[in-house]
């Protein structure tokens, strides 16, 4: 089964030290390496900030951008992670493993599988 591990954190209120953002690299590195390994990973991407964001909307057949997020929420969606486990409770502790959950918070949503019209 496919899951998608939706990263989510508060922006930081003031700059990270170099250390710090080694720190977290290399946290990422050694768990990207170790999801490689298992045969869970699919696919991963870090986003741009929140602010460089567009939503969408079409309302009787009129587009409608607004700049930003659409949800006025401090957690803003960091990232994702895409991953193959055998169930949700497997993807569940996958997820756990991500750093930002030490400091943010993973949703996980099984992916529908929709078949494809033959």
């Amino acid at each position: 089964m496919k899951f998608l591990c939706l990263i989510c954190s508060e922006p930081p209120v003031e700059a990270i030290s170099e250390g710090e953002m080694q720190r977290r690299f290399a946290a990422y590195t050694e768990f990207n390496d170790g999801l490689r390994k298992s045969g869970h990973y699919l696919g991963c991407n870090r986003l741009q900030p929140a602010d460089t964001a567009v939503t969408v909307r079409v309302r009787d057949g009129k587009l409608m951008t607004t700049d930003g997020p659409f949800a006025e929420t401090k957690e803003q969606l960091g990232g994702y992670y895409l991953v193959d486990a055998k169930d949700l409770d497997e993807a569940i502790a996958l997820a756990a493993r991500i750093p930002a959950a030490r400091t943010g918070s993973i949703e996980v949503r099984p992916i529908r599988n929709v078949p494809r019209p033959s």
